[in-house]
């Protein structure tokens, strides 16, 4: 969950290639990053037998990404306002991809742990460098909502693809996973250099104010991201452990059977603008939260027993149909009625809300499934957040006169 695009469906426009190429470039990035997220969460049965870890050690290789996201993600605007904007995404994705081979290399899970927290540092610099660079390249209006509808549909379709890649990296070797995203930054990189324009500076250096967790919608929208994020990563981490050790399948199959849980989101992707308008983002943002909190409860009320069909299936449903419906609105709740000089810092605050509630709840929820007595004191956790998310959708900010 880390693109902040929200595609609004706009008369036809056209590019010509070079337009295009940069376009892929930025968007390629943002299908590296949700693939990071997903083919570790495939891998963490694997691994957690590689290195005899507990779901608690193991987990670290997810939160480790968030981690590094969120520490970075409020800094990035600076660092890039120093050395540029087109500088500052070509070396991270340089770091990314050298992080790559290191983790392929590694022989112990400290260093594994270690390499995931750079990658999220990399992609705290890449992703809201390269969604900035779009809107420079871009004018306002239908070409800028087309690119990011495009770049909004790439983020949503890497996590359809890096489960896929796992499942298939995994029959393999267990390294392929931490080796294969080296390739990718590797063309990602020469290909930025080669078509990315110069002179793209980051404009003057600004941390975002405080006070602006005070404003509009962004409280509840970051809020309600934080809970949708963290209970969704810490359901799939429950699914594939039980999917794993419970039912005794493959990463393959593990990773067909959360397929439901990611395939939606990228097919509403491109409409969700259209959605929006027609229902608005108040309404869809409590389905959102509605629809999980559902699914929550019925994983809660039968954890880790009866069929995938009867028992996981529907609640990897709810969980994607809340999904479909927030997404993309609670990104466009949390900017409604700022100033544009407000956007970009509320911007920064609400996707490190959205990498802070997994870097919380993953530990927690992993902490539970360990030393709790199964599966159900780290599913009634989720369902807690889950509701807690609920009421941040349902909460009513005070009236005011619009300006």
């Amino acid at each position: 969950m880390t693109a902040t695009a929200v595609p609004v469906p706009e008369a036809r426009v056209s590019w010509d290639a070079r337009q295009w190429s940069r376009l892929l470039v930025l968007s390629g990035n943002m299908l590296l990053d949700a693939i990071e997220v997903s083919v570790i969460l495939i891998a963490l049965p694997t691994l957690s037998a590689r290195f005899d870890l507990t779901p608690w050690g193991a987990q670290w290789l997810m939160s480790g990404f968030a981690i590094g996201f969120a520490a970075l993600l409020l800094l990035g605007p600076v660092l890039c306002a120093r050395i540029g904007r087109r500088r500052a995404y070509l070396g991270a994705m340089l770091l990314f991809g050298l992080a790559s081979l290191a983790g392929g290399l590694a022989d112990g899970p400290a260093l594994l742990i270690a390499v995931r927290v750079v990658k999220g540092c990399c992609a705290a610099l890449t992703a809201p460098t390269g969604l900035a660079i779009i809107n420079d390249l871009f004018p306002e209006g239908p070409e800028r909502r087309r690119a990011l509808s495009v770049y909004s549909l790439f983020g949503a379709a890497g996590f359809t693809a890096g489960l896929l890649l796992a499942g298939g990296l995994l029959e393999a070797d267990w390294r392929w996973v931490f080796v294969f995203p080296a390739p990718v930054a590797l063309v990602l990189l020469i290909a930025g250099a080669y078509v990315l324009p110069r002179g793209q500076g980051g404009g003057p250096a600004r941390l975002p104010r405080p006070g602006l967790l005070k404003r509009g919608a962004l409280p509840r929208s970051a809020l309600g991201a934080a809970c949708l994020n963290g209970t969704y990563q810490a359901l799939l981490v429950l699914v594939v452990f039980q999917l794993s050790e419970g039912f005794g399948w493959s990463p393959w199959r593990s990773a067909l059977a959360l397929l439901p849980a990611c395939v939606p989101l990228a097919l509403s992707v491109p409409f969700a603008g259209r959605f929006i308008a027609r229902h608005g983002a108040r309404r869809l943002v409590t389905l959102g939260a509605l629809f999980p909190f559902l699914g929550y409860v019925l994983y809660l009320a039968r954890p880790g027993s009866g069929s995938y069909a009867l028992g996981t299936l529907p609640v990897l449903l709810l969980v994607e149909a809340g999904f479909c419906c927030a997404f993309v609105a609670l990104n466009a709740q949390a900017t409604a009625g700022l100033d544009p000089a407000d956007r970009g810092p509320a911007v920064s605050l609400y996707q490190a809300a959205v990498q802070l509630g997994a870097a919380v709840l993953l530990p927690l929820v992993a902490l539970l499934l360990t030393y709790g007595s199964g599966p159900r004191p780290a599913a009634a956790l989720v369902t807690a957040v889950g509701a807690l998310g609920l009421v941040a959708a349902l909460a009513r900010r005070p009236a005011r006169t619009a300006p």
